[in-house]
């Protein structure tokens, strides 16, 4: 969605534009000539006669009258007509998208905003909850070098893999969240939210598959729902697909990848749902086993991030007389160290409820697991637990017996964690707790956003499009090889998009233009979502985050959110503003 800043009388009106951008600057929806208006900014316009001056037709939008196509008695005279008209207009769309470019500029995104997928009003909300990695604590790239490393030693001590599969370090650049993987095939690749490959984004390995393979592999793009992940993001047909959802799984798919690299470059036959069953387990090892945990708690300055302001935002929360608690599944004596760290010595205070070890999303489902305390090292204590009391520390348990022990229930509740599915799915699905989805990489993807190199490759490409759109109708020969010249650049268009975001896979956000899988359950499933908590401190707790209205394909784009304003006079305009 970019915005174009046109004058309307005393006023400046921030035009939103969807898609179609330029396709609506071009043309009238009421006006039935095939050819549409070509927008102009001076006098004549292409082809053979002199161009109608341009005039105003409705507030906030310049259109000028139609340019007619260009015909002739001669057959090559009217071919080299119709090049002339069609490049015309080639270069008029471009002008006016370098003019967008240039206006929409005012309206960047705030990389430290919060963005609404529903409505969320923090004065209704009394209780916070939070998930404990990446949420309260951020982690450096260290912690992934840590987990791959590990993993794959297991790997050749342990299950005899090859010995030069340590000549594969650990690229933090390679995968990105919420890819899935044909466990049976050993691919990698991104997939839309209508359940389409995006072709260019399929690796075997560590080396792309070239489209026409995919084509054949899976008798076109379409994955049909039955060899989806189910609603969990785990394989529901088997080991079939598998989509790798949370931040600490892009050590676990990059092993994958490198380990099929290796097998398929020295040409050792091996099945791809075995070596699959190995790397999840040895990842399983690194955490179940306390590698990852004790390595955290003896180097903890290596590996706990320094940005992020925790103490900060409980701090905020606990002055403005809210209540707070903690569910996890790391284990407390990890959790109490980075606590210590980020916080304090008394970080227990701040909380009413601590529950470790919770086991999600198990947690939020099976009803007959009972809590038990705990002391600071770990050992149980195994009486009946019949209240909830701040200060202790509590094992396991399940959300229906917290929900009858607190009376927590309902939208009073925003509980964050980074999962989709395994901290937010059920809350909001199951249970009415508002959600916050913690998405780290929302920082980066954002600063790129902002570019004057994606802006201008974006509205170029939706402006191409458009146009795309309209000339399609000339169905001569002559008009064909212009078109095709266009959707050739197009293409180099949208694998731009693609490569500056990741040279692989792209943004995590979108296919070329669809929503990927990992953005349509990110907006089922989080009413928020921001990069980190640290976001809040830049609003009052009585703000209400608002989701854009953003046009349907059938409706028109009538009303700007953002009329009279710009950065400069309200400081947090840009963080109100939606991903599109």
């Amino acid at each position: 969605m970019l915005s174009v800043t046109v004058r309307m009388g005393q006023r400046v009106l921030a035009a939103r534009l969807p898609g179609s951008a330029v396709r609506e600057l071009l043309c009238s929806r009421r006006d039935p000539a095939p050819l549409g208006k070509l927008l102009s900014r001076s006098g004549p316009g292409p082809g053979p006669g002199p161009g109608p001056a341009l005039h105003q037709r409705s507030p906030g939008r310049r259109i000028a009258a139609i340019a007619a196509a260009p015909y002739s008695s001669s057959s090559s005279s009217s071919a080299v007509d119709m090049r002339s008209y069609l490049w015309a207009m080639y270069k008029e769309t471009k002008k006016v998208s370098e003019d967008l470019t240039f206006t929409g500029r005012l309206n960047f995104l705030n990389p430290d905003g919060i963005f609404a997928n529903n409505e969320v009003c923090l004065s209704d909300i009394e209780i916070y909850g939070f998930d404990y990695d990446y949420t309260l604590a951020f982690y450096s790239s260290n912690l992934h070098t840590l987990i791959f490393n590990a993993a794959r030693e297991i790997l050749i001590q342990q299950h005899k893999y090859p010995e030069d599969l340590r000549k594969y370090d650990y690229n933090p650049n390679f995968v990105i969240r919420g890819l899935h993987y044909d466990v049976q095939k050993g691919i990698v690749m991104k997939i839309d939210a209508f359940h389409y490959i995006q072709l260019g984004t399929t690796y075997r390995g560590l080396s792309p598959v070239p489209d026409e393979q995919i084509i054949e592999m899976y008798e076109g793009t379409h994955v049909p729902l039955e060899h989806m992940s189910d609603f969990y993001g785990k394989s529901s047909h088997g080991f079939t697909m598998k989509q790798f959802m949370d931040i600490f799984s892009l050590p676990e798919l990059t092993l994958l990848s490198c380990v099929n690299d290796y097998f398929i470059k020295q040409n050792i036959d091996f099945e791809p749902v075995y070596l699959y069953k190995d790397v999840k387990e040895v990842i399983r090892d690194v955490h179940v086993k306390g590698i990852l945990y004790g390595a955290v708690e003896q180097d903890i300055d290596k590996y706990i991030s320094h940005e992020e302001k925790t103490s900060a935002v409980l701090g905020r929360l606990i002055d403005s007389g809210k209540k707070l608690f903690l569910i996890t599944n790391s284990p407390f004596s990890f959790v109490d160290k980075g606590m210590q760290y980020m916080v304090g010595k008394d970080w227990r205070d701040l909380f009413d409820i601590i529950i470790v070890q919770a086991e999600k999303p198990a947690f939020f489902n099976d009803n007959r697991r009972p809590f038990r305390r705990a002391n600071q090292r770990d050992k149980l204590h195994w009486d009946k637990i019949s209240k909830l009391e701040k200060g202790k520390i509590y094992k396991q348990g399940n959300l229906y017996e917290f929900l009858k022990l607190t009376g927590w229930t309902g939208s009073k509740v925003l509980y964050f964690g980074d999962h989709i599915y395994s901290d937010l799915a059920d809350l909001t699905l199951k249970h009415g707790w508002r959600t916050g989805a913690i998405i780290p990489e929302l920082r980066s993807e954002i600063k790129t956003m902002n570019t004057d190199q994606y802006n201008r490759v974006v509205v170029w490409l939706q402006g191409l499009t458009g146009l795309l759109e309209r000339m399609q109708i000339y169905e001569d020969a002559e008009s064909r090889m212009v078109l095709q010249e266009w959707i050739k650049e197009r293409n180099e268009l949208r694998e731009m998009t693609k490569t500056i975001f990741n040279p692989q896979f792209g943004s995590i956000f979108r296919t070329h233009h669809n929503p990927t899988y990992f953005s349509r359950r990110l907006s089922r499933f989080a009413d928020i979502y921001m990069a980190s908590l640290s976001c809040i401190l830049s609003y009052n707790l009585h703000n209400t985050f608002y989701p854009r209205r953003t046009p349907l394909q059938h409706e028109a784009s009538l009303w700007s959110d953002q009329i009279g304003a710009s950065p400069s006079k309200s400081p947090y305009i840009e963080g109100l503003a939606q991903i599109k």
